[in-house]
């Protein structure tokens, strides 16, 4: 049980990895709330969560949300312990793609959908962590292609650039309030079955590459569970003496050079 008594909000935790982290989250003993946008899928994560959780709809670009869910989760559980930021997503359908394509409105939505969020729950968390004493504990979701692109088929120069800043951003804050004994990390992975991806899991030609490009365990896309064991080691005691780091979980990605 690495999380036993662990009160932990998950920002972005009703749908794919945030999920599947918040599940994992409770059979380590935690207790959760988890944050989405869309009502109906908050219904069926409480449910999953059979009473160790509760479920919040709100826009985590909204500067109150994350604070409403951490309220929460010290009114109903007794204690705020950790925040986990995993909403965000890609841009391209309101105009992300290549650098002499990418709309202003595009931009503007990648960063306020990824960047803005993630520095508004963040700041909710020090702030509680803060006024309560002892510490907390943060992780941001980032991405392989914040480091490590992939010109041909992943072509989002906005959330490129979003991804980058959040290991910016990550370490820069964890230097900052290391000494308030808050930790602060980013989980990056690469290409994971989630709504998100949906465009490249029905393209046979992204597939096959995927599958050279991410070569662990036979050649396969991510699921949401990969990152769950590294999302409760981050949010555990046994990582008491960690913070500013990145840790890719991708299948290999970083380090293959992917071919048809």
């Amino acid at each position: 049980m690495w999380l036993e008594s662990k009160k932990i909000v998950v920002v972005g935790g009703t749908t794919g990895m945030g999920l599947s982290a918040a599940l994992a989250f409770v059979r380590e003993g935690a207790q959760v709330v988890v944050v989405g946008r869309n009502p109906e899928s908050c219904t069926a994560a409480e449910k999953q969560l059979d009473g160790n959780g509760l479920a919040m709809s709100g826009d985590a670009s909204d500067p109150q949300t994350a604070a409403k869910a951490i309220s929460l989760c010290q009114q109903i559980f007794g204690g705020f312990d950790g925040l986990y930021h995993v909403a965000g997503g890609s841009g391209r359908r309101f105009g992300d793609g290549p650098l002499h394509d990418i709309t202003l409105d595009g931009w503007n939505y990648t960063v306020n959908l990824n960047l803005t969020s993630m520095m508004l729950s963040n700041q909710a968390a020090v702030r509680a962590f803060r006024a309560q004493g002892g510490g907390g504990v943060i992780l941001n979701m980032g991405s392989v292609l914040g480091e490590r692109p992939s010109p041909t088929y992943f072509a989002t120069h906005a959330y490129a650039a979003v991804k980058s800043a959040v290991i910016g951003f990550t370490k820069s804050v964890a230097a900052y309030y290391a000494n308030d004994n808050i930790r602060i990390n980013v989980l990056a992975p690469a290409l994971v079955e989630t709504p998100m991806a949906q465009r490249a899991t029905k393209d046979e030609t992204i597939m096959a590459f995927t599958k050279t490009k991410q070569p662990l365990d036979g050649g396969r896309i991510g699921q949401p569970d990969d990152l769950d064991g590294a999302a409760v080691y981050f949010m555990s005691d046994y990582s008491a003496f960690t913070t500013g780091q990145v840790l890719t979980v991708d299948g290999g990605w970083s380090v293959s050079e992917g071919q048809i």
